[in-house]
């Protein structure tokens, strides 16, 4: 059932800023995502508050206010410090582009604009002073129920705006809720306004999706309604693809499950979803194992998840980070391997990056459903193997080296070009066999001997 809000959470700010609308005769309430949150006995992050005073009221109330929307009736009021969004009520017409209203009009009737909101859970308003709860459209009801429903009519809210139908599988996972069926059936046939929607709005739920517990619920949905035909079809051809005796899952609910099991930043997670997108193109049969195999599926799946990546607007550096892990995300370490087996391990897939690795695996064994012990203590193995191999400080890289391309041309009376590039990479396999060896006396040494070798060869 929900809680009785907590008063004592709101901000004094929150509680400020109504009480001097307060003062000019005018109404405030604090609403949306916070008074849901407070029901749920859950501290809200952000607090937006709704009066029926003006824009121009608003601004001449409050000595520090900034017109950031004041369009749409949005002042934010600087107040102790923090930034509180104070919104005039309202109402909208059409939504031609499928995001924005047309145009809006302003109105002192706080149910005509608790109507235009998505959710009835989203649709409650409260008076953060007298503790009044304000809730015309029954969403303590379905946050007794843990339901999600639209308010009024589903068609209508979703073609307003495409995004709501993403937003609705993100609150399925985030607030651990079942779609009302009415609301989920109207998904399907107004997906033509959600094909409007950026993919830097789409990136962005994503993102918040993955903040929840199990963000499979939301996929669950966007696959199940054909959201992410739209957004994303290259994750669907792992739907009812069967894997091999070390899976019990196809490869999209192994995805799901992995996804589920990583702990991590939402980056990390996205990598974990991503993570086997390239096994659909590498399937084969193998007759020798009478089973199936996806030999190569690392490779194949970076190639695959740069380009989705690109698409759905990621950075840089995001993307390069989700496409790195897809790419090295598969290893099977055993006991025999040598401390340069592990040096080179660190050195391909960097040591920035390790952390991250060890989180996806483990994941990603976990996902099989099936006894992962054996893969779990070699995990922890390599994890004290590396430890041990970066205690002692070996070389990563020719920049570890103890001698550089300087020292060389000095000693060795080499001229720049690519032969310098060419002795310090055999130095550094050198030193990766043999972390002794990376002293400026040995390593000179080593590379008198690498220019006589290649000075005979023709």
């Amino acid at each position: 059932m929900p809680h009785t809000p907590d008063l004592t959470v709101v901000p004094q700010g929150v509680k400020d800023v109504c009480a001097a609308l307060r003062a000019r005769g005018k109404r405030a309430w604090i609403v949306g995502g916070c008074v849901r949150d407070l029901l749920l006995g859950q501290t809200p992050a952000d607090w937006d508050v709704c009066t029926d005073a003006q824009p121009g009221e608003i601004l001449r109330t409050f000595r520090r206010a900034i017109p950031t929307g004041i369009d749409h009736g949005t002042v934010t009021v600087v107040h102790g410090g923090h930034h509180y969004e104070v919104t005039t009520l309202r109402g909208e017409t059409t939504y031609t582009d499928g995001r924005r209203p047309d145009a809006v009009y302003f109105t002192e009737d706080l149910d005509h604009d608790l109507a235009r909101r998505d959710f009835t859970v989203n649709a409650i308003a409260l008076d953060p002073v007298s503790g009044d709860v304000i809730d015309p459209f029954g969403g303590r009801d379905d946050l007794a129920a843990k339901m999600l429903r639209a308010v009024g009519d589903p068609h209508a809210r979703f073609q307003e705006d495409g995004l709501r139908v993403l937003r609705a599988a993100r609150f399925t996972s985030t607030l651990e809720f079942e779609l009302h069926p009415a609301t989920r059936e109207a998904i399907g046939p107004t997906l033509e306004t959600f094909r409007k929607v950026s993919a830097e709005r789409v990136r962005d739920e994503w993102l918040k999706t993955m903040k929840a517990r199990r963000p499979s619920r939301a996929f669950d949905v966007m696959r199940e309604t054909g959201i992410l035909a739209i957004t994303c079809p290259e994750l669907l051809l792992g739907v009812g693809m069967a894997q091999n005796k070390w899976h019990a899952h196809d490869v999209w609910r192994h995805a799901m499950e992995c996804m589920d099991a990583c702990a991590g930043d939402p980056i990390l997670r996205i990598a974990a979803l991503f993570h086997d997108v390239g096994k659909p193109a590498t399937r084969a049969f193998s007759d020798k194992t009478s089973d199936w195999t996806f030999y190569d599926h690392e490779r194949v799946g970076a190639e695959l998840v740069d380009p989705i990546c690109d698409r759905m607007r990621f950075s840089n550096d995001e993307r390069g980070r989700i496409t790195h892990l897809v790419r090295h995300h598969l290893f099977h370490y055993q006991p025999d391997w040598s401390d340069a087996a592990v040096r080179r391990w660190i050195q391909r897939v960097g040591k920035e990056r390790i952390l991250d690795l060890y989180a996806l695996n483990e994941a990603d064994v976990r996902a099989k459903g099936r006894d992962c012990s054996e893969d779990l203590a070699n995990l922890r193995a390599l994890r004290e193997h590396v430890t041990r191999v970066l205690e002692r400080g070996a070389a990563q890289s020719t920049r570890d080296l103890a001698i550089g391309g300087h020292d060389l041309m000095k000693e060795l009376g080499l001229g720049p070009g690519r032969l310098l590039g060419e002795i310090l990479r055999e130095l550094f396999e050198e030193v990766t066999e043999n972390p002794d060896l990376n002293t400026r006396d040995a390593l000179l040494e080593k590379a008198r001997v690498i220019v006589e070798k290649k000075a005979e060869q023709p």
